[in-house]
């Protein structure tokens, strides 16, 4: 068995009467569907033509939501069906990060990840999905594809069918005759209006408004076609992906004239869990590699104040990881029934095994110094901080990978993010020594490298997100549309103000004044700094329409 849709787009007249049906069957709450039908409108008044698209999960053949999930809730049944368990999902919400087609949400009754699953339930008792029985039109066929005799196999052999993103590698398996690039392309169309055909639309759903603007030196341009306005978008074009043509704009000829709104599922907690998690691993990182290549002696008490302070972030971090859970009471299923290839399942142990072994060592150099074990040798010390290095780094680029299978949101593909993640760290953790200066003053040759190495890695950062983010064009559309949002959209002052001037300009001049407040001073402007960009990096890619 290998259960498929096909959407017949001759035949949709945009009745919704498949999202209603899916509601009342599946009993979806208001304010999210499982499925919808998006309207997209093009040309201008009065030769304008409308397109209708219904648009739901696609059961993927490769459904990158199975594998970012770390506790199997969400997963691929036999007859390629891909389902959720609401009853173990512990609300992460990855599975929503993952999906390149916004077709999986929250649900706001049970706080957990929620979409079409082909209504498995009424299958399993022969009856078809309720959106396929309600069609007017019969405008979509469902069946099994390896079947050769079922309608769906007919209907493919006969018919020239897209689907959405195919790039991807996801392999969908909802297939549209006749799909209009509107409608297919996310980006194609934008939502320019403040209304819908029925309703008002969020100021934070609208891509942009629409202006007019006079024409240049009173001349006509040529209409752009959807297809050059995206390629525009993706080259950055300082009008986010609008192109003037005389009084009107030419991505007007092609909007949204009715669709629904996806929420944003990360906020606030990720990017400080990002922060907290550099400064944890960093931190240990600098002293071990110091200790380690014998360019410091790494001291009992420093290496107590070190491990205590790591343990504090390391803390942090886990504590805006729960906070970020729609069901943080379920948090400990990440530990007890991890789904092994998701990274953050594998990012849970080793944070945790980073947390248990800082912990020991920070108990032991304690013990010491209160004099209730004998003194911890060199060579112990040596072996406690070069044991940690594996754990810091595995801590410290494993978002890197979980990043990685967040396949909806191509801004966090980049390859570069494994070495950001450790240049981030280490700066964080100079920076953190400089600030831990003020209340246990380091030894001089300590001190001296903490300062180098942050000024070397904050310098570092900086020609990391210049090249990364700035200079070198992004591998896809969505990508290039999240980064100009970061660099020149929305999220612009938080980019140049927070990052750039206060976490790298400012912290850089303030360590140079080479006095102890003001190197502090420097290292905290670098964490603030720090947030700002995890900020903006973390929501400009969920402001980029996925459907």
């Amino acid at each position: 068995m290998n259960y498929s849709f096909v959407i017949d787009n001759r035949k949709c007249i945009g009745c919704h009467a498949c999202s209603t049906a899916c509601k009342s069957e599946n009993s979806v709450p208001l304010g999210v569907s499982r499925t919808w039908v998006k309207y997209t409108e093009q040309g201008a008044y009065p030769n304008t033509k409308r397109y209708f698209q219904v648009t739901r999960c696609n059961h993927c053949a490769n459904p990158p939501c199975v594998r970012i999930c770390p506790v199997t809730a969400m997963y691929q049944r036999e007859d390629g069906i891909v389902e959720f368990d609401k009853n173990v999902c512990i609300g992460c919400k990855a599975c929503t990060q993952a999906c390149p087609y916004n077709a999986i949400h929250v649900d706001p009754d049970s706080g957990t990840a929620s979409k079409c699953h082909f209504c498995a339930h009424r299958l399993e008792n022969g009856l078809e999905p309720a959106c396929v029985v309600v069609c007017p039109q019969h405008a979509i066929v469902c069946g099994d594809l390896d079947d050769p005799n079922s309608e769906i196999q007919k209907v493919l052999s006969k018919n020239s069918v897209t689907v959405r993103k195919p790039e991807q590698g996801t392999a969908p398996k909802l297939f549209y005759i006749e799909g209009h690039d509107l409608n297919l392309t996310p980006t194609a169309a934008e939502h320019l209006s403040k209304e819908f055909l029925w309703a008002e639309t969020p100021a934070a759903y609208r891509n942009g408004h629409a202006k007019k603007s006079a024409s240049t030196n009173g001349t006509k341009r040529k209409s752009t076609s959807g297809t050059a306005i995206r390629r525009l978008a993706a080259q950055g074009h300082p009008n986010g992906g609008t192109v003037q043509t005389g009084e009107r704009e030419a991505s007007q000829m092609a909007q949204v004239a009715y669709d629904i709104r996806h929420a944003l599922q990360w906020h606030w907690p990720v990017p400080a869990y990002l922060v907290t998690k550099g400064v944890a691993a960093g931190l240990i990182l600098f002293l071990a590699v110091v200790h380690a290549f014998g360019l410091a002696k790494i001291g009992g008490t420093l290496a107590a104040v070190g491990f205590f302070t790591s343990l504090i972030f390391s803390a942090l971090t886990s504590v805006f990881l729960v906070v970020d859970l729609e069901k943080p009471d379920r948090f400990l299923r990440v530990m007890f029934r991890p789904q092994t290839k998701s990274w953050l399942a594998r990012g849970a142990v080793y944070l945790g095994l980073f947390s248990t072994l800082s912990a020991v060592w920070w108990g032991s150099e304690m013990l010491s110094l209160m004099g209730v074990i004998g003194e911890i040798s060199p060579e112990l010390r040596t072996a406690a901080l070069v044991a940690m290095i594996p754990f810091s780094l595995g801590v410290t680029v494993y978002t890197a990978f979980l990043f990685g299978q967040a396949e909806g949101r191509d801004l966090w593909q980049s390859p570069l993010l494994p070495l950001h993640l450790i240049v981030q760290a280490v700066m964080a953790g100079a920076g953190t020594l400089l600030i831990l200066n003020l209340f246990a003053p380091l030894a001089p040759e300590v001190f001296s490298l903490a300062k180098n190495g942050f000024l070397i890695f904050l310098t570092l950062d900086l020609l990391v997100i210049f090249f990364g983010e700035i200079a070198m064009p992004h591998a896809s559309e969505t990508a290039a549309a999240a980064a100009h949002k970061m660099i020149h959209g929305e999220f612009k002052s938080y980019f140049w103000g927070g990052a750039i001037a206060v976490g790298h300009l400012a912290a850089f001049l303030l360590v140079l004044t080479n006095v102890g407040i003001g190197m502090a001073l420097g290292g905290v402007a670098m964490l603030v700094g720090l947030y700002f960009y995890e900020y903006a990096f973390v929501t400009a890619p969920q402001k980029v329409a996925n459907s």
